[in-house]
């Protein structure tokens, strides 16, 4: 999602800045170019000649770098950049560019930059906490710069407070935000559901499927990078929700159903990617409970048909997409369903195909509308979010 961006890395004096070597190699793994600025504080920490080595660009530190290629150096890679990240930002550096100050290298680029600014400050939490730097916070947020908030944890001076520097998965988490996408989602509200749901039979059994939630968590992501407002509701699954998405865990279907319906008419566009299981049981005593050959029958009923309820109740001009796993008669099978469930769109997979269905990292996917059909070769799920997203694009 990266590749071919360019990422200027602003690296200032903290003991944090050890991690920012992992924060570029992250980045060049995922095929950007990075350039790193360093204050002269921060060389005392970590050595420029390591962000050369994983960048192969230059390291610049002094602003009147007489080997630097380019001329007019902070000014030549603000053109460059796609983004900036200052992390660690120490006080200092914070103070400077809220007051305007531009006396070193790494000053006076931000001041020439008119691309998005990320800052993550790290310090000694009542550094963090003193009322004047929380007012330069303020004042870099209202000119649009924007601020990671440090984690709490164990500092470098032996205190624990706020004031810790995020991992790095968290600081390329926000440069992924930034410029992984075109913003075309802007303004919109997108839910998703993802992961199965599980009903309860008694205190130890219960009825559920296969659903890995890699999809639903894909769509999810894929329309967070795009600039959507998103919401996943999701069932239990291994795996971590992306960040930046408001995600609301629920066990059954029915906590599924509730969580959607409730949410249903602030949404721009529903995209139930969940394998909701179709049947609850009945709550009945264990001497109701039939028996046969020492099997125990449980009696069912059905639960909620999700999908059916919003398209009965969809707001004007919202777009309705649901999936359909079949393992016989895809077409047909997921063509009725969208016209009982009066949606706009079905995404069917055959769960016999290869490379499709649960738990896999790549599917195999055809669009179904009501007058459409467009199917899609075999492509992560990742690709597959994104080719959804396209298409709901282009119909709305």
């Amino acid at each position: 999602m990266l590749k071919g961006k360019t990422v200027v890395l602003g690296v200032t004096g903290s003991v944090a800045a050890y991690k920012m070597a992992n924060v570029a190699s992250m980045l060049v793994k995922r095929g950007c170019e990075v350039h790193v600025i360093m204050t002269e504080n921060a060389t005392n920490f970590i050595n420029p000649i390591a962000f050369e080595s994983l960048t192969n660009t230059k390291c610049l530190v002094e602003t009147f770098d007489r080997d630097f290629q380019f001329h007019v150096a902070h000014v030549s890679l603000t053109d460059k950049a796609d983004v900036m990240l200052i992390a660690p930002a120490s006080a200092n550096i914070i103070g400077k560019i809220a007051g305007g100050i531009a006396d070193d290298m790494l000053s006076t680029t931000v001041m020439a930059c008119k691309k998005p600014v990320i800052i993550a400050p790290a310090m000694n939490t009542k550094m963090y906490e003193n009322p004047i730097l929380q007012d330069n916070l303020d004042k870099l947020r209202r000119f649009g710069y924007e601020i990671i908030e440090p984690a709490t944890g164990h500092l470098a001076c032996g205190t624990s407070g706020a004031g810790k520097m995020p991992s790095e998965e968290v600081l390329v988490a926000h440069i992924e935000r930034q410029i992984a996408m075109e913003k075309d989602l802007k303004g919109k509200k997108v839910l998703v559901t993802a992961g199965p749901t599980v009903e309860a039979i008694d205190p130890v059994r219960f009825i559920s499927n296969h659903s890995s939630g890699k999809m639903g968590y894909a769509i999810a992501k894929a329309a967070m990078l795009r600039g959507a407002d998103v919401t996943l509701v999701t069932g239990k699954t291994s795996l971590k929700p992306p960040m930046f998405v408001d995600t609301i865990s629920v066990t059954s279907a029915s906590d599924m159903y509730e969580a959607v319906v409730e949410r249903k008419d602030e949404q721009d566009i529903i995209i139930k990617a969940a394998a909701v299981a179709d049947y609850t049981p009945v709550s009945v005593s264990n001497e109701k409970v039939k028996k046969k050959d020492g099997d125990m029958s449980i009696p069912l009923k059905r639960t909620k048909d999700i999908l059916a309820v919003l398209g009965a109740g969809r707001k004007e001009g919202q777009f309705l997409c649901g999936f359909s796993m079949e393992t016989q008669n895809m077409l047909e099978n997921s063509r009725a369903k969208l016209q009982k469930k009066h949606i706009d769109m079905i995404v069917a997979n055959n769960l016999k195909e290869d490379g499709a269905g649960f738990k896999t990292d790549t599917n195999v996917v055809t669009f179904i509308t009501e007058n459409e059909e467009q199917q899609l070769p075999k492509m992560t799920k990742d690709e597959v979010a994104d080719e959804l997203l396209n298409f709901i694009l282009s119909k709305l």
